[in-house]
């Protein structure tokens, strides 16, 4: 079994639940009294947040370079990054380390198009919605035409991320909001939404929503274990 590195903390909310899913996997596919082997880095939120809103990108991409580094000197053979957002630098994380960055859209698209669906929503904070790093991969990769909300919708869900879900904070009124903008997307042809945020799962389950959900939390989770215990 290969050791898994993981940078979490982004928010300590949805790296409970990769901790969480991994572990359960592993006992799923070995039995016994298995669990995984894993390394984990966790930042503190409120630095990372308050330098993702002033636009500070190099700053968190060498921090991001030390801790996987870190990770590597401790024994990972290959890095799990336990949020979304923080992908935009998994290419420089690769080639600073030499480890192999499992990339959350790349999972994603796989279970996408093994559902054979060609068109999907994207949720998740503005900088993921907006920026090119995470559509580009399930567009030109995987030829999945990638939809995303309007402005004003964009701000709601990314307000619910920072605001709520990233303190814990699960709101049925937020849900509602949530599941409104889904139904909107899907008015306009997604065939399926992708939580693309991994606190997002925390609120919206695929039991109330109509459209197949891609939870990356889990998607991603499994995908480490697949690949931890790969030969």
């Amino acid at each position: 079994m290969k050791t898994i590195g993981l940078i979490g903390g982004m928010s300590w909310e949805s790296s409970l639940e990769y901790y969480r899913i991994i572990n359960e996997e592993v006992k799923n596919i070995l039995g016994g009294s298995h669990s995984a082997k894993c390394l984990m880095y966790s930042f503190d939120f409120q630095e990372v947040e308050k330098l993702q809103h002033e636009g500070k990108w190099e700053q968190l991409e060498k921090e991001m370079i030390l801790q996987s580094n870190n990770l590597k000197k401790a024994g990972a053979d290959f890095i799990v990054i336990c949020t979304n957002t923080m992908h935009l630098m998994a290419p420089q994380i690769e080639k600073a380390t030499g480890l192999k960055v499992l990339h959350i859209a790349d999972v994603t698209g796989e279970e996408i198009i093994q559902e054979e669906l060609d068109k999907v929503a994207l949720l998740g904070t503005k900088f993921t919605m907006e920026g090119t790093f995470y559509r580009e991969i399930l567009e030109k990769k995987y030829n999945i035409e990638v939809i995303i909300p309007s402005k004003e919708d964009r701000e709601i869900v990314h307000n619910i991320i920072y605001n709520e879900l990233v303190k814990g904070i699960i709101s049925d009124f937020s849900r509602k909001k949530y599941l409104a903008i889904i139904k909107k997307l899907e008015k306009e042809g997604a065939q399926g939404v992708i939580l693309g945020c991994t606190e997002i799962p925390l609120l919206v389950k695929q039991s109330q929503v109509s459209i197949p959900v891609f939870d990356t939390t889990d998607i991603h989770s499994k995908a480490a274990v697949r690949y931890a215990l790969e030969d």
